[in-house]
């Protein structure tokens, strides 16, 4: 099976995008990016505890990919799940509460950074267990087909998981059935701390290929480019062609977890992808340079969105911890 590797878009080539859908993209981006700064800075005041995985540096994969969905279109992922919430527009208060085990979170303070859903946008998880979110997410698609409703299923996960053996079960029921499925791998390079070329052999991308599943390298470190190759897969997976694996070339700047030093790699390699590589940075040149927007915009873009980070930190902390009662509620579900 041949993979396809995208180039770069130019300058020259934005006009087919407009001032508005950039200043969008960048804004989602920016609140991401934003959002886990003080995500991390909570965490280190206390206010949130046990795992926090943070998203910063991976932040075109999820806003490229989610503005090519449509309404109904299910999302699921790991447990690096910051950023696809805020990108399904769910509610930052609720996101921040839930972080902080607050009554006013998604999972009313009983599901914290790893565990929390909304039936509404669609988004089925934060998923603790390694690779756990793709049978799911599969299953998720099996329903859209079942329904035929016209809807596809997107189910991320990282190079990390790629080895795990319910992967490829999965993938081998998506391909036998024909699922609206887009499977995006985030290869942000190192899985928890070891680097993607020590533990998986060959290319992420052809994983699917013994399934006849196709698969695409993109830059995921380039917002145009996440959606150029998104707007193809869903397309193929919408028009009941069956699953594609998307490999995103991305990166993390902080550690696997708040926990993690990150001493497998030199802080020479992280300061060169920040300073050519970060995908905020790129768009803001790209966005200066075609005229799209001015400095003064910029600023103002990121000050609206401090205020929006900063209430939902003070919400955060203002609500509630939740009723020891609720700990017998949500254990089973009315069928």
């Amino acid at each position: 099976m041949a993979t396809s590797r995208r180039r770069k878009p130019q300058a020259d080539e934005t006009p087919q995008y407009s001032p508005e859908e950039l200043l969008k993209y960048y804004r989602e981006m920016l609140l991401i990016r934003r959002f886990e700064e003080k995500a991390g800075q909570m965490y280190g005041m206390g206010l949130i505890g046990g795992f926090c995985h943070l998203y910063i540096g991976q932040e075109a994969v999820v806003v490229g990919m989610q503005n090519v969905l449509i309404p109904g279109d299910s999302i699921i992922t790991s447990y690096r799940d910051h950023g696809h919430m805020l990108a399904t527009d769910m509610d930052p208060k609720g996101v921040m509460a839930e972080l902080t085990g607050r009554r006013g979170g998604y999972s009313k303070g009983k599901g914290g950074s790893m565990h929390m859903f909304s039936r509404e946008k669609k988004f089925f998880g934060g998923h603790g267990i390694v690779g756990a979110q793709v049978p799911i997410g599969t299953g998720l698609a099996f329903g859209h087909r079942y329904s035929q409703d016209g809807n596809i299923n997107v189910t991320y996960l990282g190079d990390g998981a790629i080895n795990q053996g319910q992967v490829y079960e999965s993938f081998n029921m998506a391909a036998l059935w024909k699922l609206p499925i887009v499977y995006v791998i985030e290869n942000n390079k190192y899985a928890m701390g070891t680097s993607q070329h020590r533990a998986s052999a060959g290319e992420l991308c052809e994983r699917g290929s013994a399934y006849g599943i196709p698969g695409h390298v993109v830059d995921g470190m380039n917002v145009l480019a996440v959606r150029e190759a998104s707007e193809e897969a869903a397309a193929h997976a919408r028009e009941g062609n069956g699953p594609v694996i998307l490999e995103m070339k991305t990166y993390r700047y902080r550690g696997h977890s708040m926990s993690d030093p990150a001493k497998y790699r030199t802080k020479e390699e992280v300061t060169k992808m920040r300073t050519e590589m970060d995908p905020i940075d790129n768009l803001k040149k790209l966005l200066l340079e075609n005229g799209s927007a001015d400095e003064d915009a910029l600023k103002a873009i990121d000050r609206d969105i401090k205020n929006i980070v900063a209430e939902a930190a003070e919400f955060a902390t203002q609500s509630p911890e939740p009723d020891p009662a609720e700990l017998w509620t949500d254990v089973l579900v009315d069928a």
